[in-house]
């Protein structure tokens, strides 16, 4: 069997997302590496062994182009209302609360919210399969 470990996306500016992931969502740096060309940068909490790697490359000046094949990454949270106040307090301009229950049944209460690179993140109220 196979085990996630980590997603890798590309930013621009380290400090920047890094400061990003830790006031969203609590991640501290696990490990950075810092080669010629690029830099990793391995972001993790106490929640989950599952990581976010930041591919900083050296010299990048423009925005990645993130396309029409992207779609998100997510995190659950045990209190969505109040991560969303959270986020809102610290200026990060997350997107209005849903609660998705396409057969009647809530199947998911959440929210989206970009990095600063433009990748969403998806946050999910803990419960059903989204623990």
């Amino acid at each position: 069997m196979a085990k996630a470990i980590h997603s890798m996306i590309r930013v621009l500016d380290e400090a920047r997302s890094v400061d990003f992931y830790r006031t969203a969502f609590g991640l501290e740096i696990a490990e950075r590496k810092d080669f010629d060309d690029f830099t990793l940068v391995y972001l993790s909490n106490a929640e989950s062994s599952f990581e976010i790697e930041l591919t900083v490359n050296k010299g990048r000046t423009e925005p990645y182009d993130l396309g029409d094949g992207y779609g998100h990454l997510a995190v659950s949270v045990a209190d969505l209302d109040d991560t969303h106040k959270r986020l809102t307090d610290a200026g990060l301009a997350p997107r209005k609360i849903v609660e998705f229950a396409p057969d009647g049944k809530r199947f998911a209460r959440f929210f989206f919210v970009a990095d600063p690179d433009g990748y969403q993140i998806e946050v999910i109220e803990r419960g059903g399969r989204f623990l």
